[in-house]
C-alpha cells in the first residue's frame, strides 16, 4: 500500500501557473499508473490527467487539456501537474491518486491540495 500526500496548491491569478505535487511513501511507486483528478465546490470529481507506469503515456482530460502537463520523477517518487493559463473555473481541490496496473480502478488516494483562482 502506498501513501500519497499533494502539495503546491494556493492562490494565482487567471493566466497565471502553477505546479502541484503528488508524493509517495515507497519506492516502488514507479510501478502504479498515477491520475490527478479535481471536484469544486458543489461540483462531482472529474478526471484532469494520468500517467503510465512507463512514463511515456499520458491522457488528458476535456477540461485542461491544452492548459496542464503530467510528469513523473521516479527517482524522487514524485508525480507533478503543470497547470498554465488557469481560470477561476480551476478552483477545486485537486487530488492524486494511484492504481496498480494499466487498467485497475484507482485504489490508493491523497488527501488533496486546494488550488484557487482569481479573476
Amino acid at each position: 500500500q502506498v501513501q500519497l500526500v499533494e502539495s503546491g496548491g494556493g492562490v494565482a491569478q487567471a493566466g497565471g501557473s502553477l505546479r502541484l505535487s503528488c508524493a509517495a511513501s515507497e519506492r516502488t511507486f514507479n510501478t502504479y499508473r498515477v491520475g490527478w483528478f479535481r471536484q469544486g465546490p458543489g461540483k462531482e470529481r472529474e478526471f484532469v490527467a494520468q500517467i503510465s507506469r512507463s512514463g511515456p503515456n499520458t491522457y488528458y482530460g476535456d477540461s485542461m487539456r491544452g492548459r496542464c502537463s503530467i510528469s513523473r520523477d521516479n527517482a524522487k517518487n514524485t508525480v507533478y501537474l503543470q497547470m498554465n493559463s488557469l481560470k477561476p473555473e480551476d478552483t477545486a481541490v485537486y487530488y492524486c491518486a494511484a492504481a496498480l496496473t494499466d487498467y485497475a480502478a484507482y485504489d490508493y488516494w491523497g488527501q488533496g491540495t486546494q488550488v484557487t483562482v482569481s479573476s
